[in-house]
């Protein structure tokens, strides 16, 4: 079956590049920031030529057209927080992930989920973290810019930094050494140091833990010292990359804002102080609704059966908080601790949780390619790139909707025609 797969998805690439221009007609179109009807969409090579009425567009009959029936074609999904390299933890837990499971096997992993996040509609992706295996999340984005193997466009943190002492696998004495799941520094100068030693390896942005755990069971605390944070978004942004930062206390996420992150992630003491400040600097929120969700189910929630635990019901009000002070959200659900491919989970909790439907598109299009620095991508428009989507139905009155994607074109590649 996967044999087969395999050859019907080399035929639609085989067949794509003998189809130069390609005439799109769907029912409806979201453009990344509104829907339209009676709209088609031209695509040129690998560029999108013309978005609009089927009359305002020039030789309409020299495009080889495609209809869309019943279905809303819209720009390919931006993931804003996945870990390729990662599979959903009531799998196999983190620990035994990062000790047991070598590089090679988890790049063929990746691999895997690479394909399946693609087929899914995800087109781009940020990835935040290679979770003790190295450099191998470059070497997979490598492959996949390479054409060796089919998957989203990337941008890759590497191995994240961490405070020394604050991260894991834990739990073994002193004697044995153990691989971390990222790098440990302690002052400004090894902080530095690593920054430029990742941003020299490939990395294409920074990812740091302002705050973590420092003992099983322990409320999150801060980690590092303001001026770690400082030197380490200091050396990233004289490079010409930025830093994100993992933080879920108040003070980890001031610490990060002041320190001049792009991005939090998680935030889950998150208040409304705190989200009125990142605000105010243009500083995201990515809330990964859907980890936390998946977790609590691992763990035994029943959801829709039992009352929320009190991990789901803070983050329900803390991204509610967050949807007050108006600061942009990324669509991103820490994919990876659930399956590769079921992307949509963050789009249903975002507008269960509160956010508009069509905001909720918005972010995992248009405003993720805007802060996630995606050029020319998240919009359907005219010389855009030709990352390109469509769904059954209309998403905006079904968000669930975003689980059945039936056509997905990357580069004016086509992938997926069901």
């Amino acid at each position: 079956m996967q044999l087969k797969y395999y050859f019907f998805t080399l035929l639609l690439v085989c067949l794509n590049s003998l189809q130069s221009q390609i005439l799109l007609v769907p029912e409806r179109v979201f453009d990344g920031t509104a829907m339209h009807t009676d709209w088609v969409v031209a695509v040129n090579e690998n560029r999108i030529a013309y978005a609009g009425p089927i009359d305002g567009l020039k030789k309409a009959n020299s495009y080889t057209k495609q209809a869309l029936t019943g279905m809303t074609l819209m720009p390919g999904i931006i993931e804003g927080h996945s870990h390729l390299l990662l599979h959903p933890y009531n799998e196999t837990v983190w620990n035994d992930q990062v000790l047991k499971e070598s590089p090679v096997e988890r790049a063929v992993r990746g691999v895997v989920h690479a394909k399946n996040s693609l087929m899914a509609g995800v087109t781009s992706m940020r990835d935040l973290g290679s979770e003790g295996a190295g450099y191998t999340d470059l070497y997979l984005k490598k492959s996949i810019d390479d054409g060796i193997v089919p998957g989203p466009r990337t941008l890759m943190a590497g191995p994240a930094i961490v405070a020394t002492g604050a991260y894991g696998p834990k739990g073994f004495h002193d004697g044995v050494k153990v691989p971390l799941g990222a790098i440990p520094v302690s002052g400004v100068n090894e902080a530095i140091k690593e920054v430029r030693t990742q941003l020299g390896n490939g990395a294409n942005l920074i990812k740091i833990y302002a705050d973590y755990r420092w003992g099983k069971g322990e409320p999150s605390q801060p980690t590092f010292l303001q001026e770690e944070i400082n030197a380490m978004v200091s050396a990233a942004t004289t490079a010409g990359r930025y830093v994100v930062a993992h933080a879920s206390t108040p003070e980890g996420m001031l610490r990060a804002i002041t320190g001049g992150v792009e991005t939090i992630e998680h935030g889950d003491g998150g208040t409304l102080e705190i989200f009125n400040l990142m605000k105010e600097k243009q500083i995201a929120f990515c809330p990964t609704l859907a980890a936390g969700d998946a977790i609590e189910q691992y763990n035994g929630w029943k959801k829709g059966i039992q009352p929320d635990p009190a991990r789901v019901a803070n983050k329900k009000k803390t991204f509610q908080l967050a949807l007050q002070s108006g600061v942009d959200i990324i669509f991103g659900g820490d994919v990876g601790v659930f399956t590769h491919g079921e992307n949509y989970r963050e789009l249903e909790l975002m507008v269960a949780y509160g956010m508009d439907p069509t905001k909720a598109l918005q972010s995992a299009t248009s405003v993720n390619a805007k802060i996630l620095h995606f050029k020319e991508l998240g919009m359907i428009k005219k010389d855009y790139l030709a990352d390109i989507i469509a769904v059954e139905g209309n998403p905006i009155e079904d968000i669930s909707k975003m689980k059945h994607v039936k056509y997905v074109m990357k580069n004016g590649v086509v992938y997926k025609n069901n």
